[in-house]
Order: C-alpha cells, then sequence, then structure tokens
C-alpha cells in the first residue's frame, strides 16, 4: 500500500498492480475510475445533502435503508419521497422488517404507497424460512438518477439529528457522495436487493458504467453487492495484511473473528499504528460493558490502541489505511455484516480522500478516551473523560444501538466459554467476567429444566418442528423443480451476477471498450488466450 522502499519504479508500479488485482478478487469487486466523492459528516452534513438530491431528481429514486422512523425526520423524508412521486419520477423504497418493526406504524408506509412511492418490505417472516431473519437489508444508501449516489451508515431517524432542546446530542455517524460511473455499480447493487423481494428491475433502468459522463479521477469500489459472499471480510483481511504504516478503524459494533484479530495484532506488532474507535458506555447496554472491553484485551496486549468515544451513540463504520486506502458504509466488524447481512459500503484509493478520513479521525479522537491495560493486565480507561463530555441525558437512543449490541456481546460470550471448555484458547483474568455470566447463563438453564422441563422442552419442541417443515417444504420444490427440468428466474440471475470484469487497464491495452447496458448483465465470453487471466488491470 505505500511505497516500497529500495525498490526501481517498474517494481513498485508492479506491486501496485498485484495489490489491486488482489483487491478485486477479494472483495469480489472490480476498480471503477473517473469518479468524484465527497465526505459527509453526521446528519448535518448528509441530511441536506440527501434531501437536495431528492428534490432534483427528474426520472428515478432508489432509496433503501434498515431504519426509517416514523417521526419527525421520517415525514420529512416521506414527504418529499411522495412529492417527487406525484411529478412523475420513479421513486422506489426498500426497508428492513426487523429494522422498522417497532418504530414505524403500518400507516407509515401505507401512506407513502397511496402517494405513489413503490415500497417493499426486505425479508419478512416466513413460514418456510425459519432462520431466515438473520439476515437483513443493513445499508443504506440513496440513488438519484445516474448523477449521484450516497452511501453512509446512516439511518433515518431523530437520534442522528439529536434533541437539541432536552440536551441529547445527535449520533456521530459518517458518510459519502459520489458521482461518475460507479453510481451505475450502486444502482446495480439496489436491483439486486430489489430483486429478492419481488419482480426485477427493467433493464432500462439499470445503467452501465460506460453511460455515465466521467465526474473526476477517483478511483472507487462498491462492495457488498449481495449477503454471505464474506468479500469485505476478504478485503479487511488483505488491508490488515499489506498495511506498512497505519490502520485505523472506527466501528459501531466490533467482535472480530479470531483471525481477523490476528491479523490486527499482526499488523501492530509489525510496527503498524493500528486504531480501533468503538462506542463508549453511550453504545454499550450496561450489562454488555465489561464484556465488550474484555475483548480488547488481547488487542492491547499486541499494541493495537483503542479508544471509547465520549458522546452520543457512535454509529460510524469506517476504515482508513497508509494514508491511501479507505472504506466507508454500513458494514460492521462482525459476522453478522461480514456473512449475514445485506451491506454496502465504498473502498476509496486516492490520497486526498484518505488524508481528509484521517482528519476526521484524529479529530475525533479528542472527543475519545483510551483504553489500556494496567499492571495488573485489566482493561482500564487511561484517563477518566473530562467532566461535561458524556454527560448528556440518555434518551430515545438505546434501542436504536441495542440489538446490534446484544449480538455483539452474545458473539463474545460465545467464543469466550467455548474457549473455556475447549482450552483451545489462553484466557486471562479480562475474561473471568464472560465466563461468570456464560456460566450463570447455562445453569440457570440447567436448574429451569430440571424444576420445569416443560418450559425448555416445549420451546426446544416447537422451533425444532418449524425448522423440520420447512426443510420438507423446499425439499419438495426443489424435487419438483428437478422433475420439471426448471431451475428459478432467480437462480438464473445469481449465476449471471457473478461475472469478473476484464480489468480496465487490460481494456485499454487491448483496445476494448466499457461494455454497454447489456453486457453489463451478460456473462464474459472471452478466449483466455486472447486475454492473459495473470495481468492487472487496476492501478
Amino acid at each position: 500500500m505505500a511505497k516500497l522502499k529500495g525498490h526501481p519504479p517498474e517494481a513498485t508500479h508492479a506491486t501496485r498492480i498485484m495489490a489491486a488485482q488482489a483487491f478485486s478478487r477479494a472483495a469480489g469487486a472490480p476498480l471503477v475510475h473517473g469518479n468524484s466523492i465527497r465526505l459527509l459528516k453526521d446528519a448535518d452534513e448528509n441530511y441536506p445533502a440527501w434531501f437536495t438530491a431528492i428534490h432534483s431528481a427528474e426520472k428515478n429514486i432508489y432509496f433503501e435503508n434498515y431504519i426509517i422512523r416514523d417521526d419527525n425526520i421520517g415525514r420529512q423524508f416521506s414527504d418529499s419521497l411522495i412529492a417527487k412521486a406525484k411529478e412523475g419520477v420513479r421513486v422506489r423504497l426498500l426497508y428492513d422488517w426487523m429494522g422498522a418493526l417497532t418504530e414505524t406504524s403500518s400507516g407509515f408506509w401505507r401512506r407513502l404507497r397511496e402517494g405513489g412511492v413503490e415500497v417493499r418490505c426486505f425479508n419478512p417472516p416466513r413460514f418456510d424460512s425459519p432462520l431466515g431473519w438473520l439476515s437483513r437489508l443493513h445499508r443504506k444508501s440513496l440513488c438519484v438518477d445516474t448523477r449521484v449516489a450516497f452511501v453512509s451508515g446512516l439511518c433515518v431517524g431523530q437520534m442522528w439529528v439529536g434533541y437539541p432542546e432536552r440536551g441529547i446530542p445527535p449520533w456521530r455517524d459518517t458518510g459519502v457522495e459520489v458521482s461518475g460511473p460507479i453510481v451505475a455499480d450502486v444502482i446495480q447493487s439496489f436491483s439486486r436487493a430489489w430483486a429478492e423481494v419481488g419482480p426485477k428491475m427493467a433493464s432500462d433502468e439499470l445503467p452501465s458504467r460506460g453511460s455515465i459522463p466521467l465526474a473526476g479521477a477517483i478511483d472507487m469500489r462498491v462492495l457488498g453487492d449481495s449477503a454471505a459472499t464474506a468479500g469485505l471480510y476478504r478485503l479487511e483481511q488483505l488491508i490488515a495484511v499489506l498495511a506498512q504504516k497505519t490502520l485505523w478503524l472506527t466501528d459501531a459494533y466490533f467482535v472480530g473473528t479470531t483471525s481477523y484479530v490476528q491479523a490486527l495484532r499482526g499488523a501492530a506488532r509489525d510496527g503498524v499504528d493500528v486504531r480501533l474507535l468503538v462506542p463508549g458506555s453511550s453504545g454499550d447496554l450496561k450489562f454488555l460493558r465489561p464484556v465488550s472491553r474484555a475483548g480488547y484485551r488481547p488487542l492491547l496486549e499486541a499494541g493495537v490502541r483503542v479508544f471509547e468515544w465520549n458522546g452520543s451513540m457512535l454509529h460510524a463504520k469506517t476504515a482508513v489505511a497508509d494514508g491511501r486506502w479507505a472504506r466507508v458504509g454500513s458494514s460492521n466488524l462482525n459476522l453478522s455484516s461480514w456473512l449475514g447481512n445485506w451491506e454496502l459500503d465504498v473502498a476509496v484509493e486516492n490520497l486526498e480522500f484518505a488524508h481528509q478520513m484521517e482528519q476526521m479521525y484524529l479529530k475525533d479522537l479528542d472527543n475519545a478516551t483510551e483504553i489500556v491495560l494496567s499492571e495488573k493486565n485489566r482493561v482500564r480507561p487511561v484517563a477518566q473523560p473530562k467532566p461535561g463530555r458524556s454527560s448528556y441525558k440518555s434518551l430515545g437512543h438505546r434501542k436504536g444501538g441495542s440489538a446490534g449490541r446484544l449480538t455483539a456481546g452474545a458473539i463474545r460470550v460465545g467464543n469466550t466459554v467455548g474457549a473455556a471448555i475447549t482450552s483451545r484458547l489462553v484466557l486471562g483474568a479480562a475474561e473471568a467476567k464472560i465466563m461468570l455470566f456464560g456460566g450463570a447463563v447455562l445453569l440457570s438453564l440447567a436448574v429451569l429444566s430440571l424444576v420445569q422441563p416443560l418450559l425448555t422442552v416445549i420451546p426446544f419442541s416447537l422451533i425444532a418442528g418449524w425448522i423440520g417443515v420447512s426443510l420438507l417444504i423446499k425439499a419438495y420444490h426443489l424435487h419438483r423443480d428437478g422433475l420439471n427440468g426448471t431451475v428459478s428466474g432467480r437462480a438464473e440471475d445469481k449465476v449471471t451476477d457473478k461475472v469478473v470484469e476484464i480489468p480496465v487497464l487490460l481494456r485499454e491495452q487491448t483496445g476494448e471498450r466499457e461494455p454497454d447496458s447489456k453486457s453489463m448483465n451478460e456473462p464474459l465470453r472471452a478466449s483466455t488466450a486472447a486475454k492473459p487471466r495473470d495481468a492487472a488491470g487496476e492501478s
């Protein structure tokens, strides 16, 4: 990532080409050239930019978000979308069933539909998929015509703006505004999620990169076309391995896997300045605070610097490495985002943008407390937060972050208890509270099973029966399709979606033009003899 010292220019260039090729293969996303990007901090910068883009729409608005609350902010967005729909603009809105479960009324969605907005709900509960609810639409993106797109960590709700009259500051979050050919990738990504819950979008709504004018000199990728591909996980691992100077991470619900934690530890021990900024007390459920902090110990021991945010909820998900690579989007550094949810991020390879990200990060650290290991190997703040930094009232933000934090804590508890039982990992005093918590839960379940066995047998029987019936239904449909010799249209779409594009640099060398709107959706049929596969195409 950083320029190699002591190597000739041609070696440096070749190394960068190999790194770019590795990034493309790991992420499953090509590097797209000729874009512009604007960094947007918090709702103060993101929401006005979204509203401006919506009001300027002439043909299409595509909006997807995990949470759209039925509050003052949500109603402002719904009013704007309805107004554009009545002007004849095609407006499509995709929201997540779980994200809207407790905070948005059915009347909110009904009013949007009656106003001309096409509204779809992502992954509501289905009898034939009892565990389908585990995969959520966690994305936050907005596309307006083919001119501009927004990718961020912000949902739609009052907590992102704050409650000034009650002394409650806004949530801390980050997003970007992008223009240029990359907008085609964001629209394509939206179309795949849209097709998961109904008829797919018409081909004339899916622009090719070549149909969108160049808007600048920024190179970037769109990460996270669909769930369960682990593209971002592979890329994050690769970045941790290749970073030579700095790797600064911000995450709302960090639960690193063993391999990812080891990658961060290895980078820190090799002299890389690795930092992790996470929520403080405002972002944690109180009883999970010790669990969250226990996960810091292996990082701190290796030299990774951990900081807790002192303000309101820290909801941003960003990364910046070596002053040349950066990521902004919806993905948290945990298995739920890496393997379960539909996420969307942009990875940017540009010195100027990375510098902006670094400056923003350093400013965030001014309102954070560093966590260190004490002489007794205990995790503690290096200093108490200054008075007034976090002395605001807590209102309106617990529910929004509790589900993710609860999941993060549960995963960490499971990992620690499993390590204690199998003795495969070295545990220290920092894990004592986790083991106490896990042991108490298991003991309580054991006692409950002995005293009132029906309280455990009945739920288990119902869940097992539900899963069994759903498997039989799916088996029947698969058998029927096999007898008829048919393959579902959605499966065919997924096959054609997984197409590797010829890298841009290689197209330039061979004189091949950017694909048109049709070729963007068709499998590549090129002779490997005519186009060598070992050449890298991005710079």
